[in-house]
């Protein structure tokens, strides 16, 4: 099942080339009850404003997980390692949905970069868990682009943490929607790929991380799951800040990204200026 936020706050269910709408106040709210009857009305999916499908109320967020990402990471010289088991919260204020325009910032960064992830939809509250219980704490997928503020983000790692750089307004596309478990089999048999303006920078496949899935819930559960939180699990090579020739593919407004995750969707985001967001020039710049 495919569950989807849309216009301004309904929560439903795409059934073909229409949404049912359920009946409950937001997508917290159908995992916290397990579920959700449907209301009667109906909406085409074409004529939807589909939102980011969930706000949790933690965004448990995993860098370095992909083995790709943490050797490609070595190309740079950063003060600290990428490696497997950096955890940190996502500012869930900063969530958009499918087709939302990313903002770029141009008073804080020259280097705007993309990160395409697979997330995980907590299901139930759970607290300290094994391994071998954690996939009855999952309640779906969702495709993640963790954009990232690479200049800031270097300056951040001088310190050994980083946060603030992923964290700026518009910075968390979410989306399209939630697919359930049961229509996901195996979560660690999916092909990634995330396009900008139809040309491939990263591809991969979910297979390639370096712990599983079950091993990261139950790792993070000591910190406390509730229903609806949101796990990302990390991205995969090919971002633009890690290549050889970073500055020509770094994002910039007018670039459209695309980031996809077979069995669950097309996550597409346009980046546009500070300008076009907010109808005035940007701030004066911020040196980091």
């Amino acid at each position: 099942m495919r569950l989807v936020t849309y216009d301004a706050g309904k929560v439903g269910r795409i059934d073909g080339e229409e949404i049912a709408r359920l009946d409950v106040p937001d997508m917290r709210t159908y995992f916290e009850r397990s579920g959700a009857e449907d209301a009667g009305d109906r909406t085409a999916l074409a004529e939807a404003d589909l939102e980011a499908p969930i706000v949790p109320k933690k965004f448990f967020h995993t860098a370095g997980n992909f083995r790709e990402h943490e050797e490609e990471s070595k190309q740079v010289d950063w003060s600290h390692a990428i490696a497997p088991w950096i955890v940190f919260f996502q500012n869930v204020d900063a969530l958009v949905g499918p087709d939302d325009p990313v903002v770029y910032p141009e008073h804080l960064t020259e280097e705007l970069d993309y990160e395409l992830e697979l997330a995980v939809v907590i299901a139930k509250p759970g607290k300290w868990f094994s391994a071998e219980e954690a996939m009855d704490y999952v309640g779906g997928y969702v495709v993640f682009n963790d954009i990232t503020a690479r200049d800031i983000q270097r300056r951040e790692m001088e310190s050994g943490v980083f946060s603030f750089c992923k964290a700026i307004d518009t910075f968390c596309p979410l989306g399209p929607w939630i697919v359930t478990t049961d229509e996901i089999p195996d979560p660690h048999d999916l092909a990634m790929e995330l396009r900008v303006n139809g040309e491939v920078r990263q591809t991969s496949h979910s297979g390639r991380m370096s712990v599983t899935i079950p091993e990261i819930l139950s790792h993070y559960s000591a910190l406390g799951y509730s229903a609806g939180d949101v796990l990302s699990t990390g991205t995969v090579s090919g971002v633009a800040g890690f290549s050889e020739d970073a500055a020509s593919l770094y994002l910039k407004p007018g670039d459209v990204m695309e980031a996809e995750i077979e069995r669950i969707g097309v996550l597409r985001n346009p980046v546009i200026s500070w300008r076009e967001a907010h109808g005035e020039p940007a701030p004066e710049r911020v040196r980091w």
